[in-house]
């Protein structure tokens, strides 16, 4: 087992402790962390904790996070392009429209299914039975690169560097108008909506969201754009552009009513990812080539606009 400190900050005085727990260990849901307060793994002060309870500034929590866990999901034959693999890690550039892992209304097909099938079950159960080695996640329609952890050593390494935002995630989207600026920086909190549960929103009283934007090409009423993420919130760069009035293109959510049906979803592509080896130590990046469905989008804005 592998046990993690954390120290509370008077930021934080007063919140739920499974609250602070989710927005502070990465990528672990509420539900695991209710399963380790039950089996009395998360301490307070050297207490065993209740979920109920509301942490004060200093207090030093302890999580023991349990090994691996035998997965009760379906090992599924669906071809993956794997970009790199080895006995720790393995980096996928994934599909648009395919989910990252099992949920209600997809039970299978999912990156997870073909990721049990590939890896024959060797994956890290950090975070519980439906999404095994699942480090990070892009949404069911953006593609591009993800890094999955095959062991608990190489998650907890991993997710260390995404919480300390010192792995590289650079995407390439096409977006809605003229960006007046060639670069900036969005820094605006995300949350759940409160009206809609299943969307996002720029909140208050959201975590903290960064993301840095660069001009790439103009493309008459739209723009090419490259997004580095500093954090890495759900739906954070879709949020993020619709709230300064540029959403992406093919997004059905925070995109205009009249969606461009032919994009599948949101014309989003985690093009380049790069963190340092959990294990090996050393710095690695990879590059992937724009998928078909945006290049073409792409060389008819570009047709269109000559």
């Amino acid at each position: 087992m592998d046990t993690k400190i954390i120290i509370v900050d008077i930021l934080d005085e007063n919140t739920r402790l499974d609250r602070f727990l989710v927005d502070n260990l990465e990528d672990v849901s509420r539900a695991n962390i209710h399963k380790l307060i039950e089996k009395s793994l998360i301490t307070v002060k050297n207490k065993v904790a209740n979920k109920n309870l509301k942490v004060k500034a200093g207090d030093v929590i302890s999580i023991t996070l349990e090994e691996s866990v035998d997965i009760g999901i379906i090992a599924e034959d669906i071809p993956l392009n794997i970009v790199y693999e080895d006995d720790d890690i393995v980096v996928v550039n994934k599909e648009k429209g395919m989910v990252a892992h099992p949920a209600p209304g997809n039970p299978s097909g999912t990156l997870v299914n073909a990721l049990m099938y590939h890896c024959k079950g060797n994956l890290s159960g950090i975070n519980g039975e439906i999404r095994p080695g699942i480090v990070h996640r892009i949404d069911k329609y953006t593609s591009g690169l993800l890094v999955v952890a095959k062991n608990d050593i190489a998650h907890n390494g991993l997710s260390s560097q995404i919480k300390s935002h010192t792995m590289t995630r650079e995407y390439r989207a096409v977006v809605y108008g003229r960006v007046k600026e060639d670069e900036g920086t969005i820094d605006a909190p995300i949350g759940r909506n409160k009206v809609d549960r299943k969307k996002m929103c720029v909140t208050r009283d959201g975590r903290e969201s960064v993301t840095h934007y660069f001009v790439e090409e103009e493309l008459g009423d739209f723009t090419l754009m490259k997004l580095k993420l500093e954090t890495g919130r759900t739906h954070q760069i879709r949020v993020h552009m619709a709230s300064v009035y540029h959403p992406l293109a093919g997004d059905d959510v925070y995109g205009p009513k009249k969606v461009i049906k032919t994009l599948n979803g949101q014309c989003l592509h985690a093009k380049t990812l790069g963190f340092i080896h959990p294990t090996k130590g050393e710095y690695m990046e990879f590059n992937t080539e724009l998928p078909t469905y945006f290049a073409d989008f792409v060389e008819m804005l570009r047709r269109k606009n000559s």
